[in-house]
């Protein structure tokens, strides 16, 4: 038997090892298949981006619309609502300090809370993104479309509520056009706000890097923008036309008080408000931009 054994290993086992090993012949039609950069889908763009939009909606419209959520923006507006009570805005003292510390408060409360909400976006998703990309179930331009707009209709929902309870509340101009202007600014807002999210999240790929850089970032907007300091250093003075809530915060003292009173006009000088929608818009895309050219990135060093 030890015999049998041992002339199997020196005769038979070493070229069995060597067929194992020696590659098989492949066709030039794989081959082709192989090296193509052209990839089999097998849906089109339009049907993945419908199928990807209909999971995130339904995934996330949990999270956006759980109760601890919802009672968190109706506590919130309804303290700001009892804080500032029928504010008294008919004389420049009164206007100065309670309806526009409101109007502040507006702007920074729907900058930070969006941020902070994306950023969790993509590095949470992400292993399951680079299984089903290995798999070549989607495109990455479907995926991210459908990923960032699924958020909108639950983005403008605790946005109505907090904005219905504190606007009223407060006093504000009751005016429906005016109150209409005051939800689109803040809805501008968040969308800008969550595309840096978005960005920060996407570049990073990690929770804690990214919540230290996005707490830097905003707070530095926020700093920078004049709200505390009057007098900024004009070598960082730049900054502020970067803050979402520094062109939230102007549109809304536009919107509220057209024309602006004199002592508003002293620190935040306004125009016809075309600035500060343009740069929101500009900062709704420029921030989507760089998150989706981030993903590809990472796409690119996995492969």
């Amino acid at each position: 038997m030890q015999y049998l054994v041992d002339a199997y290993e020196h005769r038979v086992a070493y070229k069995e090892k060597k067929k194992l090993l020696a590659p098989l012949p492949i066709s030039d039609d794989m081959k082709a298949t192989i090296t193509s950069s052209k990839r089999e889908w097998g849906t089109n763009w339009c049907q993945q981006y419908s199928i990807l939009f209909c999971r995130g909606l339904k995934e996330r419209r949990h999270d956006y619309l759980s109760w601890m959520r919802i009672t968190q923006v109706i506590a919130t507006s309804i303290i700001l609502g009892l804080l500032w009570w029928h504010s008294d805005p008919t004389t420049p003292k009164g206007l100065q300090d309670q309806q526009a510390g409101l109007l502040f408060f507006i702007a920074v409360f729907w900058g930070f809370f969006p941020v902070f909400t994306a950023i969790f976006t993509f590095p949470q998703e992400r292993a399951m993104l680079n299984k089903e990309r290995a798999a070549d179930m989607y495109k990455l331009s479907a995926y991210f479309l459908a990923r960032t707009t699924s958020d909108l209709p639950l983005d403008l929902f605790l946005p109505v509520i907090f904005m219905v309870i504190v606007y009223f509340m407060a006093g504000l101009k009751a005016s429906a056009m005016r109150f209409f202007l005051s939800m689109l600014t803040v809805f501008l807002s968040i969308i800008a706000a969550q595309g840096l999210g978005l960005a920060i999240g996407a570049t990073l790929l990690d929770i804690k890097k990214a919540t230290t850089l996005a707490s830097v970032t905003v707070m530095t907007f926020m700093l920078a923008g004049g709200f505390f300091v009057k007098r900024v250093p004009p070598f960082i003075s730049w900054l502020r036309y970067l803050s979402f809530n520094y062109h939230t915060y102007r549109l809304l003292l536009k919107v509220q008080y057209d024309p602006v009173p004199d002592i508003l006009m002293t620190s935040v000088p306004l125009d016809n408000g075309v600035t500060e929608v343009g740069a929101l818009v500009a900062m709704i895309i420029g921030y989507r931009v760089l998150a989706y050219l981030s993903l590809r990135r990472v796409k690119a060093s996995n492969g």
